[in-house]
């Protein structure tokens, strides 16, 4: 879907693909017909952006063949689908039975991580729409914060600097603008926007910048206004928000029946305490968990924050609640103003598959259901602060 803000943006609001586990092209195509069109459909929208996932083997492929690569624009063009970000977080695998710690690697101290999100920069500079500004990408935050040490922090600088030479390479061939955000998460080198600022300021801010995932920023208890002025301040932009919201717990001791409901398996549920805001190292061991079974064991000081990206339109049950008040207020912070703060907005619950049994998804049918309520309640929200709906005529739809 595409919004109008008041300063004359066009905004784009999608939902990520990460949900799905297809990794090869027929499955991808598949996954289109399943869910995004059936999302569309529910939506009433002519066009849904797609934040899409590729796992790099499949990266690599379309990154070899431009006609592979025209042909996925075709497939998307024929069904309302427009791409004009990919998620380049999960290298492969991450609807896997178990993906934990595995997730952040290959890290950005390696060869395969600068390899993969160049081939999804030339993927994505063939399906931009020809209308679209710019394509984003987003990605880890450098590696997961252990280990971590001076000859690791300059390898992954000399990787950025290699990123953005790339970027650069990619336009001059392509002509279109690709950007990379580095999206700050519980556990990892970058956790918060202090930490953003810290050690992603000199890179280049042109083509690199921050994915701003808003459960994360909620779990690092950061509040959303100072947090967009301190990347403003050290000149680093926002290139991507995820439209996101995480577990609250106000009491842990009396929701604790509640909280084991919501351990499982697959994910990190890192978990931190209100102790952690303001902090300069969110991740400390007094306040923070690195998955909420842990937070459960050690009883943590309350509240909690936990990343686990829940509906956004259905909050845990009582006595849990959400995030959603971060969400509002950083999307107030990013879009009440005379331009948009970002024009690249993902909806990006990847966890239905492992929400508690009574709030699971049980059909194909349901999934594209609760995904597609997500989106309207996204697009209200974003309506509520002053953008307008677009519509596109003679999209080419053909299903």
């Amino acid at each position: 879907m595409r919004l109008r803000h008041a300063g004359g943006d066009t905004v784009h609001l999608g939902y990520c693909t990460n949900v799905h586990p297809a990794e090869d092209l027929a499955g991808i195509l598949g996954q289109l017909d399943t869910y995004a069109v059936a999302v569309r459909e529910a939506l009433g929208s002519d066009r849904l952006g797609l934040g899409l996932w590729l796992a790099a083997p499949v990266a690599a492929e379309l990154a070899a063949d431009p006609t592979l690569r025209r042909r996925l624009r075709a497939e998307l063009d024929a069904r309302g689908l427009e791409v004009v970000t990919l998620n380049g977080f999960p290298y492969a695998a991450f609807q896997a039975p178990v993906v934990k710690k595995d997730v952040y690697h290959p890290d950005w101290t390696t060869e395969q991580r600068l390899t993969y999100t160049l081939d999804l920069a030339r993927v994505l500079a063939d399906l931009l729409p020809d209308d679209a500004a710019r394509g984003s990408i987003s990605t880890l935050p450098l590696a997961w914060r252990q280990p971590w040490d001076a000859e690791r922090a300059d390898a992954a600088r000399r990787r950025l600097d290699q990123l953005a030479a790339g970027l650069a390479a990619v336009q001059r061939d392509t002509g279109r603008e690709v950007r990379v955000g580095f999206e700050p998460e519980p556990g990892c080198v970058v956790e918060s926007t202090g930490q953003a600022a810290a050690l992603l300021s000199g890179m280049d801010t042109e083509r690199l910048g921050i994915c701003l995932d808003l459960a994360h920023l909620a779990c690092a208890w950061e509040d959303p206004v100072a947090a967009l002025d301190r990347l403003r301040t050290a000149g680093l932009p926002v290139v991507k928000v995820q439209v996101s919201a995480a577990v609250e717990a106000a009491d842990p001791v009396g929701g604790a029946d509640a909280l084991h409901r919501w351990v499982e398996p697959r994910f990190m549920h890192q978990t931190r305490g209100a102790g952690c805001a303001g902090g300069s190292d969110p991740a400390d061991e007094a306040y923070a968990a690195d998955d909420l079974d842990e937070a459960l064991d050690r009883a943590l000081p309350g509240p909690w924050r936990v990343h686990y990206h829940v509906p956004l339109h259905a909050p845990p049950e009582e006595p849990l609640g959400s995030t959603l008040p971060v969400l509002r207020a950083a999307l107030r912070a990013l879009y009440s103003g005379p331009a948009a703060g970002c024009d690249h907005l993902d909806v990006e619950t990847y966890t239905w598959g492992v929400l508690p049994a009574a709030r699971r998804p049980g059909t194909d049918a349901e999934l594209a259901g609760g995904i597609a309520a997500e989106l309207a309640f996204a697009r209200d929200e974003l309506v509520g602060l002053g953008l307008t709906p677009e519509r596109t005529l003679n999209t080419g739809v053909t299903r």
